[in-house]
């Protein structure tokens, strides 16, 4: 993946954010109890959070060398997927299991920004 599809992964996932948190407040409002509203709101938080992220990310790597990007962004990507997906879909069928894949998408999240770490430190030395 070249740096410009992250940035464009990155905004897809802002402007999805955008839609999902509308649909949340608007449509879920009086569907959902307060607990799984609150439920997806955190997936839409964490994935604006990191959509921004990808955006910055693709500007970085048009600058940047190194793997430790492309594991950053992959990781991101995949962290929403997960993450925000699996806290989507516990919030809309109440499925309680998938509440043991969402610290999967977390660990990828915390992965994505010790990589960035990496890749950043690398430029400073």
């Amino acid at each position: 993946m070249t740096w410009i599809h992250f940035s464009i992964v990155g905004a897809l996932y802002c402007g999805l954010a955008v839609g999902f948190g509308a649909f949340g407040a608007h449509a879920l409002k009086n569907m959902l109890s307060e607990y799984a509203l609150g439920v997806f709101e955190t997936g839409v938080k964490y994935q604006f959070y990191h959509g921004l992220a990808l955006l910055n990310l693709g500007f970085l790597a048009s600058r940047l060398e190194g793997t430790s990007l492309q594991v950053a962004g992959y990781s991101f990507i995949g962290g929403v997927i997960i993450f925000s997906g699996s806290l989507y879909t516990l919030s809309l069928t109440g499925h309680k299991w998938l509440g043991a894949i969402t610290p999967l998408g977390g660990a990828l999240f915390i992965v994505g920004w010790v990589s960035l770490i990496f890749a950043l430190a690398a430029k400073t030395s």
